[in-house]
């Protein structure tokens, strides 16, 4: 009776921290009861902030790794939320509550097939939503499937990529970078990060995520029949080679069950049954008995393997990329990594083409003897050689470490898959994308601005050296790290302007990600703990574990290019691209030594330059429309994010039908406009700013005044005495092709081939969240 008083307890105290984590309403009266059941763990760095949804949300799934023995009772009170969600149209909570259960579900023991099933259908039945909450039901369902029949494989699968257990039946790997620009970040913020990160991942060695493997395979499928106290001190005394052996067994056993068409839960149970059995030995003596009534012990997720890199430039992601993909086994890179040359790149030469002058005709006959081995003269095969073609064009031919094994694919189904447009290239057929690389990025928009520069120069490289693509999925995330100085509270708010596109498209992103810059700030005002017997609960890389690992849905964001002409006529155009803005400054006039001017006197100069625009508008309809203006301008701002849902309504001036907000793969270009007034005092002048939406532009300079450009509000990328700038979508490198449609005859009759350009896909840099755009 206890017992069951206990359990109910728990689950009250479990569905005030379920409701509070998914946003529901009355927070404040949920705060009290979560401080008086389920006190926040005692860490000095959450004296100052503000309990919310995603430190409550962390809460829970400290709860449920603590004490495993709660995790059934959860997933039965996250199932009647979503249901009460789903009957009440509440859809805001949808996605964080099923983000909630599909991780606790990984973690935990003991689940039922009854709650899986339970979970699985209504995974189905979102399936009629439109989009996130699809796309996410659909990815937890087939997740959710297998997981029903072989209980453990999402644990077992996640931890193996993420810590790279060498296996032959699942062979993927994992490894988040975690990208920070000391010029940026400050250097407190840097070191508190690196030794979270370091003392998180000391006692995470190979050995010990071997046996959370083995005991988390064990237990799920086996449930109360395991006694898992007396499996945990086995497999803490067992020895290297011993351990290794039953790992591999529990990894073969279960990815060979998950990879059939229809998995047995029964079979699974059996197959385990044996290596339990076989692993305890019939001193145990429990195999066919009542298990003894303890607590199990808790089986920790292992955090993912981090890797902290101090951002140099563009050129660095490239480069850890590329180094990502060496096999252990191998002290250099493989044949075809190795030609890139990691030690020399040089900008001028890195991407340049090189063009050899070929004397071979083609033809068999005309080649010097001795250059093949040709038959013998009598023979029929010389005859036939005589006009025989040589290949004019070589196929290339990729390294044998390059091509892998077709059974190297692994097991469909489980691994998580990638967003990705249609224009990261075609995947070699047999090879299998075996590495995921998750680069996290901390820092504001200019970090955002640094990051697609070096996506863009990775785009540019697989052009070229056709070797990251298939062999890796690229996958980034960003988390907002901003300045704390009170006095730039407006500079914040600037600087972080795709954060908050962000969160509020995604609400669980705002809960969860943009609620941490304050918590990374105060981590790193804390004195670093001499301590070493003391848990600590790593709060900030358990959200940053959360993100990577859940968040699954990409928002692209298009990357423009702007192509740059300057006053001195002997100096080159250059070119750049941005992601989020390009603003444009007027500087002071320059005149002719002279002292010619080219208006006229006694006229009234005003502020500001007279400016060109020719842009084309975009329209609801897609259809192309044209407009020139000329105008008096104080300056001009091109933004790539939406900054607000009212934004972008059009002008006095220029009406023009809005494009939904949501649509962020055009230019909100804002001209703060110059109007001259007369009146009895005299001119006057005064300023209004026309906002209107394009895809392109090009604006040039009308008089002596020159044009400052400053991209992705980064100091370092101003470009000055700027005469003329085109804005356009940045084109994905390698979609330039040539396509031919079918001869046709012209007015002579002859048979002509029409050659076309196709049109250029667009560039666009994916950000990971956790849901994606909510409409």
């Amino acid at each position: 009776m206890q017992a069951h008083l206990d359990q109910a307890l728990v689950a009250e105290s479990d569905l005030r921290l379920v409701r509070a984590a998914a946003g529901a309403p009355g927070l404040r009266v949920l705060l009290r009861g979560v401080s008086s059941k389920s006190p926040l763990p005692t860490w000095p760095c959450w004296a100052p902030l503000s309990p919310g949804p995603g430190m409550w949300r962390w809460s829970l799934h400290r709860k449920v790794e603590r004490d495993p023995s709660k995790s059934p009772a959860l997933v039965r009170i996250l199932l009647r939320e979503l249901e009460k969600a789903e009957s009440e149209d509440l859809r805001h909570v949808i996605i964080p509550l099923l983000h909630t259960v599909m991780y606790v579900l990984t973690k935990a023991t003991g689940i039922t097939e009854e709650l899986y099933q339970r979970t699985y259908a209504f995974c189905t039945r979102l399936l009629t939503l439109p989009t996130p909450y699809c796309t996410v039901a659909l990815d937890c369902a087939t997740r959710l499937k297998t997981e029903t029949a072989v209980p453990g494989t999402l644990y077992q699968r996640m931890v193996i990529a993420e810590q790279n257990l060498m296996n032959e039946p699942y062979p993927y790997q994992e490894r988040v970078f975690l990208f920070v620009d000391p010029e940026l970040v400050s250097a407190s913020v840097c070191s508190a990060l690196l030794l979270e990160i370091e003392a998180a991942q000391v006692q995470q060695t190979p050995e010990a995520c071997m046996r959370h493997v083995v005991s988390h395979a064990l237990q799920a499928a086996l449930g109360e029949a395991c006694h898992a106290g007396a499996l945990h001190r086995k497999l803490q005394a067992s020895s290297l080679r011993t351990l290794e052996h039953y790992f591999h067994a529990v990894v073969a056993a279960v990815e060979q069950m998950a990879s059939e068409a229809s998995p047995s839960r029964a079979g699974h149970v059996e197959r385990l049954e044996e290596i339990y059995c076989s692993l305890l030995g019939p001193a145990a003596g429990h195999c066919c008995g009542d298990p003894v009534q303890e607590r199990p012990p808790s089986i920790p997720l292992p955090s993912p393997s981090i890797t902290f890199h101090l951002w140099t430039g563009k050129e660095q992601l490239w480069k850890e990329l590329v180094l990502f993909l060496r096999p252990r086994s191998q002290p250099r890179l493989s044949t075809d990594l190795e030609v890139l040359d990691l030690q020399g790149l040089r900008p001028d030469r890195e991407l340049a083409r090189v063009s050899v002058l070929s004397t071979d005709s083609g033809i068999e006959r005309d080649l010097p003897l001795g250059a093949d081995e040709l038959p013998a003269p009598s023979s029929p095969d010389m005859e036939r050689a005589g006009l025989q073609r040589k290949g004019g064009i070589k196929k290339r031919v990729w390294p044998l470490d390059f091509l892998m094994p077709g059974s190297w694919d692994g097991p469909p189904g489980l691994h998580r898959r990638t967003g990705r447009p249609g224009g990261d290239g075609e995947v070699l057929p047999g090879v299998s994308r075996l590495h995921t690389a998750r680069v996290l990025v901390l820092g504001d928009d200019r970090m955002l601005g640094r990051l697609a520069q070096a996506y863009h120069r990775l785009r540019k490289r697989e052009t070229q050296k056709f070797c990251l693509t298939p062999r890796l999925s690229l996958q980034l995330y960003y988390i907002p790290v901003l300045a704390p100085e009170k006095p730039a509270a407006s500079r914040q708010t600037e600087l972080g302007e795709l954060a908050a596109f962000l969160g509020r498209v995604d609400p669980w992103y705002q809960s969860t990600i943009n609620t941490l810059c304050p918590a990374i700030h105060k981590l790193a005002e804390m004195p670093p703990s001499l301590d070493t017997s003391r848990t600590v609960d790593p709060f900030i890389l358990d959200v940053l574990t959360y993100y990577v690992r859940m968040g699954t849905q990409p928002i692209y964001f298009q990357i423009y290019t702007v192509k740059i002409f300057f006053s001195d006529l002997s100096q080159d155009p250059a070119e750049d691209i941005f992601l989020i803005e390009l603003k444009v400054k007027i500087q002071d006039s320059k005149f002719p030594k002279d002292g010619f001017s080219p208006k006229k006197r006694g006229v009234a100069e005003g502020p500001g330059a007279e400016l060109s625009l020719c842009y084309q508008k975009a329209l609801l309809s897609h259809r192309p429309r044209e407009v020139t203006v000329s105008l008096r301008a104080t300056g001009l701002v091109l933004k790539a994010i939406p900054a607000s849902d009212t934004e972008v309504s059009g002008s006095p001036h220029c009406p023009l039908p809005a494009a939904p907000v949501t649509d962020h793969t055009c230019l909100n270009v804002s001209v703060t406009e110059v109007v001259k007034s007369s009146n009895l005092a005299g001119r006057s002048f005064s300023t209004v700013t026309n906002t209107f939406r394009t895809n392109n532009i090009q604006i040039q300079s009308q008089d002596q005044r020159l044009l400052t450009l400053s991209l992705d509000k980064d100091d370092q990328r101003t470009f000055r005495d700027v005469v003329r700038f085109e804005v356009a979508p940045c084109p994905e490198p390698c979609s330039g092709a040539q396509k031919s449609k079918a001869p046709w005859l012209n007015s002579h009759g002859e048979k002509e081939m029409e050659t076309t350009k196709a049109k250029p896909k667009p560039l666009l840099m994916p950000i990971n969240t956790f849901s994606g755009i909510v409409q």
